[in-house]
């Protein structure tokens, strides 16, 4: 007996604990946060990124100058967050797999940079009103559509999340193709990565339309097959 209850309030801790971290008011995305995820992207991480695998950076010109869109990438490995969010413009909210907080220092470490948790089968209440309240904030939102790391060449698994989002948030989406990551190096100057930044994907009502666009425009930015989900 006293081990269900045991395990009921587990249960109980553990939903609210998933909880807090996928809701995220708007003074979470404060001035602290944002000199915090400053310092390690756009000095630390972007300095990583030139010695180490002579970055690229291609269409910057493509930015919004607000901060009413999503940022929606292909996906390859770990270095992705940091080399999108090293290169675009405005703080970045990113929306990282609930299982990532369960590691304590990763946690942290995913607060710090003003990340929040997301359920990859369902969105929950709190994730989605995070999402809607953080164009009050000035930062943008950043989703890897494909929703975990994929091999290089092709462009597949892609979930309509982003798509519903950008619905709901009635905002466009920014199309950006990564290259390279996937390949660590050791040494300085031996890896090759690049970034390209498309052109905006205006707002749409039809989901579907969106998600295809989304594809299109990265197999151009990477030369990666897009393949639709069927």
């Amino acid at each position: 007996m006293e081990s269900e209850q045991e395990t009921k309030k587990e249960k109980k801790y553990d939903s609210r604990n998933k909880s807090s971290e996928s809701m995220r008011k708007l003074s979470f995305f404060n001035n602290w946060r944002r000199a915090f995820q400053f310092m390690v992207t756009h000095i630390g991480y972007k300095l990583y990124f030139k010695i180490m695998y002579r970055a690229e950076i291609y269409g910057k010109e493509n930015l919004p100058k607000d901060s009413n869109y999503i940022v929606a990438a292909n996906h390859l490995s770990t270095l992705d967050p940091p080399l999108v969010c090293a290169n675009i413009d405005k703080p970045m909210a990113y929306m990282a797999k609930k299982e990532l907080f369960d590691n304590i220092f990763l946690r942290w470490w995913l607060n710090w940079l003003g990340a929040f948790a997301v359920d990859r089968d369902k969105l929950s209440f709190s994730t989605v009103k995070t999402v809607m309240s953080i164009k009050q904030t000035g930062w943008v939102l950043g989703i890897f559509p494909q929703g975990t790391r994929q091999e290089p060449g092709v462009i597949s698994n892609v979930t309509k999340g982003f798509a519903t989002i950008a619905k709901k948030k009635k905002c466009g989406i920014l199309p950006v193709g990564v290259i390279g990551t996937d390949r660590h190096v050791k040494f300085p100057f031996t890896g090759k990565v690049v970034m390209k930044i498309g052109k905006l994907i205006p707002y749409n009502d039809n989901v579907q339309e969106m998600v295809d666009q989304w594809g299109k425009a990265v197999q151009e930015l990477t030369g990666f097959k897009y393949v639709p989900a069927t």
